[in-house]
């Protein structure tokens, strides 16, 4: 074994994995049981995939659910963005603090909290609760993880690159969406990806702000649950789960080409440069 990699690191290192993955995968086969009972394995079968097709309830909740998080997390993306390019390029504006705060703020807030409050909003204002108040709550608290994320590779950015571009008489946005965006689009896409996957999960943010014909699947399957686990339930959330892993996987591998091709660019031109 190698120095510094202990038997108490490997142990716990597999507790953890087996605490985190091995409740996914038992939901994962037993959503191909036969038997209509959860716990008590009937033989392989595909019947609650196709029953699942029968269930529009817990569909509707699915596509509820799926637009909210993109609509969401694509909004929640760009005002994240804006947000971390004004707090790493600014300096100490007028306000700064105010605005850090209330960007990071939901970072630590209960989402009790951050649910009441929201809801609270909204009626104050007499808007009636429904698909866009979940959607406006979701872009409210997915924001600040999009801003961390962002920030966090725009403060080791290289800022000699764009200053080259303005110097050749490239415009300011030009120099954004040609330079800059291409190099930090990994982790905008992290961030997206963090996003679109809180409002997936979310539940207690979700229940304070719906409305009439906003329910979402985790609150379908909250409502559910608690008159006993359905195979149906298992299948839905097999396919959330087949749907999440091609997204990462998918973002992964565009991200990792994108960095493959900067990397080989910026040794062309240091290259070119050297010559």
């Amino acid at each position: 074994m190698r120095k510094g990699f202990s038997a108490f690191n490997v142990t716990a290192l597999v507790l953890g994995f087996t605490f985190l993955y091995v409740p996914i995968l038992l939901l994962v086969i037993y959503s191909f049981n036969a038997s209509r009972l959860v716990t008590v394995w009937g033989g392989f079968s595909t019947e609650w995939y196709w029953k699942l097709l029968e269930n529009d309830q817990l569909l509707d909740a699915a596509w509820v659910t799926l637009r909210v998080a993109f609509i969401s997390a694509s909004v929640a993306t760009v005002l994240g963005t804006l947000a971390a390019i004004a707090l790493t390029r600014y300096g100490r504006f007028t306000g700064r603090t105010l605005f850090s705060g209330m960007i990071y703020a939901p970072l630590v807030m209960p989402d009790v909290i951050t649910g009441l409050s929201l809801l609270l909003l909204f009626v104050a204002v007499n808007f009636d609760r429904g698909f866009w108040t979940i959607t406006l709550a979701h872009i409210t608290f997915t924001m600040c993880f999009v801003c961390v994320v962002v920030q966090s590779r725009l403060v080791t950015f290289d800022r000699s690159l764009e200053e080259a571009a303005l110097d050749l008489g490239c415009p300011p946005l030009r120099t954004f969406f040609v330079i800059t965006l291409p190099i930090i689009l990994p982790a905008v896409v992290s961030g997206w990806m963090l996003a679109f996957t809180l409002s997936l999960d979310d539940l207690v943010i979700a229940s304070f702000t719906t409305g009439p014909g906003a329910t979402t699947l985790p609150m379908r399957i909250y409502s559910q649950v608690r008159l006993g686990v359905t195979p149906e339930i298992n299948a839905i959330c097999t396919i959330l789960i087949a749907i999440v892993t091609v997204v990462v996987v998918s973002a992964s591998i565009v991200t990792k080409r994108q960095e493959i091709e900067r990397q080989k660019a910026e040794r062309l031109a240091a290259a070119g440069v050297m010559e």
